[in-house]
């Protein structure tokens, strides 16, 4: 870094008491002399040889040496001596021996005495000056300055064949030439903050000063290198910043390229795999489990679809971002490739949408006919079973359910109809778009099998309706049938109460002859309400006959009812008839009685025949002995008439009414006593 008397730089050469490569030295010399400008070297060089620790002979060498490296250049060799002595006499001669043919002067100098050719202010502490200097730390910088110089030059023409390379020829020559060469060998980033760093610190070394504060001027090196660097340093940031726009653009087309190749993806694929795995999906099933099955494939489709409608989310959102934040160039392309997206995947999901929908209404259509199906079995099951109620309620009750079945089979029907028409619907409403072909085969099949369903439902239906009409004839028959039998057993009971009340309370047989005759009046119309309840019996169970034949059973109650029917009205007919027997003796009786008892005394001849008293007192003992016998059925069994006490009691009503003939027969007979005395 320092200058001689003449501004020329000062090129120090250290020796040492190791073998000095001479070829080593050779190349050294050579990069530090292309270090200073021309300007520099023009004004010569000063060599200082340190031969303090060295030979003679290598410093002889090196100063030769310096005729072929430096011919021109050297104009003085400074060969300091070491303390020890050379032979001087042989060393000067030398030396001004070949002056003429090195082409520069050299002198021998010690060290002290070095400052009489050069400023001590030019010269290291080495030699006694004052001249600040680090070798490393030089080297350092050197060896920063070198890369620096290196790799920024080198980044530059990577640099510029890339940038030049986008600015030029067709877009596919751009692509291609980017692809090349698009990385640099070297990070630009990490070059820019090496230059910067270099040309801060040449920059603090210009102004600052030295540790011990003593300012100092640079090296011409350092001076000539912070313009290089500078130089180096507006290259890079004007050619990184092209590059870093060449590669904003090939980011946003890579970006843009791969959106597309995205969104071809997924078009492809829903209009190819996507469609064709709908396209093998036609079919509603026949029954629940093949809906079902048919509904757990159209999910596994759906899930294969949800994968890329989320791609689809996914690049709809970095389009709009695109949209939002691109170049106007851009905005065609890229609201094409989001419409094509959108109307693909809003077609397909619409798809994907009335599949699902027709495979619930199918299931639901097939519910409604399973359900439907089973009510239709369980009518038929009991219409099938042979009605056999224990009375008319529970036919009334069978016959309720039976209705309330075809009600829920009728609403059950109603309820198919309803959703074999809305599926019915569904499917002339598919479109042939739908699946990317004619389905014209497809959809005819499940119609048919839709229409098949209801009309097969609606048949049974019809079929259960028909048993059911014969069945509610054949019920009400049955409740017609117990309603007789009751009837009839209703009129046994009446009937036998009417016997009862005929022996127990028509026991009086009257206290006169009109009485007598009042009492034999009510006792035929007793009689005809007997007569009226027998035959109302009679006509119920011969009705019960009619609806037994009908019906093909046998009836379990009529069979007893007309014996006892039977039994009990020849009981009642053989007691009426002691009765009205009875009455009309009564009758008799009573009319004589009453006759014998109204004559007068003064009309003797009324009784001159006294048969009359003779007949009435033996219609009276026979009245009495007829009190007294019981009333004998077909049967052999006895009833009597009343208790023993109200028997008796009308035995005593007759018997007074015999003493009161006879005193009339005794007064009468008196006077016929007592004329023939006279």
């Amino acid at each position: 870094g320092g200058k001689d008397r003449r501004s020329g730089l000062i090129l120090t050469i250290p020796l040492c008491l190791e073998q000095t490569s001479m070829d080593e030295l050779s190349v050294t010399l050579d990069y530090l002399l292309s270090i200073p400008s021309e300007k520099c070297k023009a004004r010569g060089f000063t060599v200082i040889v340190d031969g303090r620790k060295s030979q003679w002979n290598v410093v002889k060498t090196v100063v030769l040496m310096l005729q072929n490296v430096v011919p021109a250049e050297v104009s003085l060799v400074c060969v300091v001596k070491p303390d020890e002595f050379w032979d001087k006499k042989v060393t000067h001669f030398c030396f001004w021996k070949e002056k003429d043919r090195l082409g520069f002067e050299v002198i021998l100098v010690s060290a002290n005495k070095l400052t009489r050719y050069i400023e001590p202010c030019q010269l290291t502490e080495d030699f006694g000056g004052t001249l600040t200097y680090d070798h490393m730390d030089w080297l350092n910088k050197r060896l920063v300055f070198e890369k620096f110089t290196k790799e920024s030059t080198s980044l530059l023409d990577e640099l510029a064949l890339i940038n030049n390379g986008s600015d030029k020829g067709t877009q596919q020559e751009r692509e291609r030439s980017i692809d090349l060469n698009f990385l640099p060998s070297v990070d630009p980033e990490t070059v820019l903050q090496t230059g910067h760093e270099l040309l801060s610190e040449l920059q603090q070394r210009r102004f600052n000063g030295s540790d011990g504060g003593v300012s100092w001027s640079p090296m011409d090196d350092e001076l000539l290198a912070q313009p290089q660097v500078m130089k180096l340093l507006d290259s890079l940031r004007e050619q990184y910043t092209r590059y870093q726009e060449v590669c904003r653009q090939r980011s946003k087309r890579t970006q843009l390229e791969e959106i597309q190749q995205k969104v071809m993806q997924v078009v492809n694929w829903l209009e190819g795999p996507g469609s064709e795995q709908l396209r093998t999906q036609w079919g509603i099933g026949d029954s629940i489990r093949a809906s079902q099955a048919l509904q757990q494939k159209h999910e596994e489709i759906e899930s294969q679809h949800s994968e890329w409608f989320a791609v689809y989310v996914e690049l709809n959102q970095q389009i709009a971002a695109l949209l939002n934040a691109g170049d106007e160039e851009d905005l065609v392309e890229l609201k094409a490739l989001q419409q094509q997206l959108s109307d693909v995947c809003y077609r397909q999901a619409s798809q994907l949408e009335f599949r699902q929908n027709l495979l619930q209404a199918a299931l639901e259509f097939h519910s409604v006919a399973q359900d439907l199906s089973q009510q239709l079995d369980g009518l038929l099951g009991m219409l099938c079973v042979d009605v056999a109620p224990a009375d008319g309620a529970s036919i009334q009750q069978t016959l309720k359910l039976l209705e309330e079945k075809l009600k829920s089979v009728d609403l059950g029907l109603q309820g198919l109809r309803e959703k074999g028409q809305s599926l019915l619907d569904q499917i002339s409403n598919q479109a042939s778009w739908a699946y990317g072909k004619d389905v014209t085969i497809e959809n005819k099949e499940n119609v048919d099998h839709i229409q098949g369903v209801m009309e097969d439902m609606q048949l049974r239906k019809q079929r259960c309706e028909d048993m059911v009409d014969v069945r509610r004839l054949k019920m009400l028959q049955m409740v017609q049938l117990f309603k007789c039998e009751e009837d009839a057993a209703q009129a046994v009971e009446w009937l036998s109460e009417l016997l009862d009340a005929l022996l127990k309370t028509h026991i009086r047989l009257g206290d006169d002859a009109q009485e007598t005759k009042v009492l034999l009046e009510k006792h035929r119309k007793f009689v005809d309400v007997a007569q009226s309840t027998y035959d109302y019996g009679r006509q119920l169970l011969q009705a019960t006959v009619v609806l037994c034949q009908s019906l093909r059973c046998t009836s379990r109650s009529s069979g007893d009812t007309l014996p006892r029917l039977n039994r009990v009205w020849k009981q009642f007919t053989v007691t009426s008839e002691e009765r009205v027997h009875r009455l009309e003796t009564a009758v008799a009786f009573h009319s004589t009685a009453e006759k014998i008892l109204q004559e007068c005394p003064e009309q003797p001849e009324a009784f001159n025949e006294m048969d009359q008293f003779d007949e009435i007192e033996a219609v009276g003992k026979s009245l009495l002995d007829r009190l007294t016998v019981p009333v004998v059925y077909p049967d052999g069994s006895e009833q009597y008439f009343g208790s023993p006490s109200d028997m008796a009691s009308a035995a005593e009503h007759i018997r007074e009414k015999m003493k009161l003939v006879s005193l009339k027969k005794q007064q009468l007979r008196q006077p016929e006593a007592t004329t023939p005395e006279s």
